[in-house]
């Protein structure tokens, strides 16, 4: 809570205003509701982060009259703090008198009064900035904020140091088609669709990195689990021995990250019902033992890859055998996997790569880089590729890399997966996807 020097409260907490019961305090706020009860009115204000009750009685508060006051009304309100349990935070202010500080020109297009948000997620989508004010639909993004305050504590407490990777590149970090293009000065660039050339070459020079990032993918997708722009949270460690070092540095980010999302999001979690994962060992299965297992439970149908049913059937057999909520699969086929991934050298058509699904979804790609300068460019070639292409990247394995590995996750797609969200936009401030470019 910020209390300024006129003593102007701006977002208390419930418990901050309990303590403060009895006192007269003024409040900065919107009008989030008024429900008028006879000779008194309930005008429910919007913080922030909460939903404060203040009652309005004509003979407390006499130089104001209702009528001017409208859903959407900034105000200053000043009034008598009291406990009241029925209330919601247990607390409401008895208002002794209000300023309006701004209106809306016209009616809000959304209801913002009902517990649940009654709009599609096209019309949610439409009026974002709008839909945005609902406390059930502004609470998914407290607790997108503390997965990624919880990511970068841990990733600070082990000695990772955060960078900040250009989004303008020369060339694209997976090495396919599926980049946007634009004009740089007379010169093609593409908007980067990793930091990963950027990660591997600072783990050079600081040994472990971490970044959370915006990541562009130019891909033809229409589906609930797809953005064309998301953000990353990625890290790269040096002076591993295997990728196995990378899956159990992000199983112990998993368990002090959700730890802070319980630790500092309540309010939402309680709004949302949001379950919260215990996580103890996350089980590990190869890709083709993968394959086998499916095929026993009606999945398994591609062969070079795991479909988003096979990625259900996978988290639901975990799950129900009381193994938690999320599940290793690792050594997906070569074909399948970028061109600096490390291929097993026990069976060259497998890598040494990994992705982690929870609750039905990938959200997690990761594994072991290649970091020796011949392998990288004889993988190049094999691709096709050609490493003159890519000077900056293989120059930084020509003056030596430590062996490293790292991981990305979608941070969109684990806000969706945690919160119980059934769409990806949902878990989007601001989507940006194939159908809309939003203006806002």
């Amino acid at each position: 809570m910020e209390i300024k020097g006129d003593q102007i409260w701006h977002s208390p907490s419930p418990a901050e205003l309990l303590a403060a019961a009895g006192q007269e305090i003024t409040l900065k706020a919107c009008v989030h509701n008024i429900r008028e009860l006879g000779g008194i009115a309930f005008v429910v204000l919007r913080t922030g982060r909460y939903l404060i009750q203040s009652v309005y009685d004509k003979e407390v508060c006499p130089d104001n009259n209702l009528s001017q006051l409208s859903a959407g009304d900034c105000v200053r309100a000043t009034g008598l703090l009291r406990a009241e349990p029925r209330a919601e935070n247990g607390v409401e202010l008895l208002l002794h008198g209000f300023t309006v500080l701004s209106r809306p020109a016209s009616p809000l297009p959304l209801n913002l009064a009902d517990k649940e948000l009654k709009a599609t997620l096209g019309t949610k989508m439409e009026y974002r900035t709008v839909a945005l004010r609902h406390p059930r639909e502004r609470a998914v993004f407290r607790i997108q904020q503390a997965l990624a305050c919880g990511f970068r504590e841990f990733m600070l407490s082990q000695d990772f140091t955060e960078i900040h990777t250009p989004k303008i590149t020369g060339i694209g970090a997976e090495g396919g088609a599926e980049v946007f293009e634009l004009d740089y000065f007379g010169m093609p660039a593409t908007l980067a669709q990793s930091p990963q050339m950027y990660k591997q070459t600072c783990v050079a020079f600081f040994d472990r990195v971490f970044e959370v990032g915006a990541v562009y993918r130019a891909e033809l997708h229409n589906t609930s689990r797809h953005l064309n722009e998301y953000t990353g949270l990625d890290f790269e460690m040096g002076y591993i021995d295997g990728m196995e070092d990378v899956m159990q540095m992000e199983t112990a980010m998993l368990q002090h990250t959700m730890a802070y999302v319980k630790e500092h999001c309540a309010p939402e979690i309680a709004l949302l019902d949001v379950d919260v994962p215990r996580i103890g060992a996350i089980p590990c299965i190869r890709f083709a033992d993968a394959l086998a297992l499916l095929k026993t439970l009606g999945g398994g149908k591609n062969r070079n890859d795991l479909t988003p049913e096979d990625e259900v059937l996978l988290c639901e057999y975990y799950r129900e055998k009381g193994l938690g909520e999320f599940v290793f699969v690792t050594h997906f086929p070569t074909a399948k996997r970028p061109f600096y991934v490390m291929d097993d050298p026990h069976n060259p058509r497998e890598t040494l790569s990994f992705d982690l699904l929870f609750r039905g979804l990938e959200v997690t790609t990761g594994g072991q880089r290649i970091h020796d300068y011949d392998a990288q460019v004889a993988k190049m070639q094999a691709r096709g590729l050609d490493p003159a292409q890519f000077e900056s990247y293989i120059g930084v394995h020509r003056c030596g890399l430590p062996p490293h590995g790292g991981l990305g996750i979608g941070l969109e797609r684990l806000t969706m997966k945690l919160c119980g969200l059934s769409n990806i936009r949902d878990a989007s401030l601001f989507p940006r996807d194939i159908n809309q470019f939003m203006a806002n």
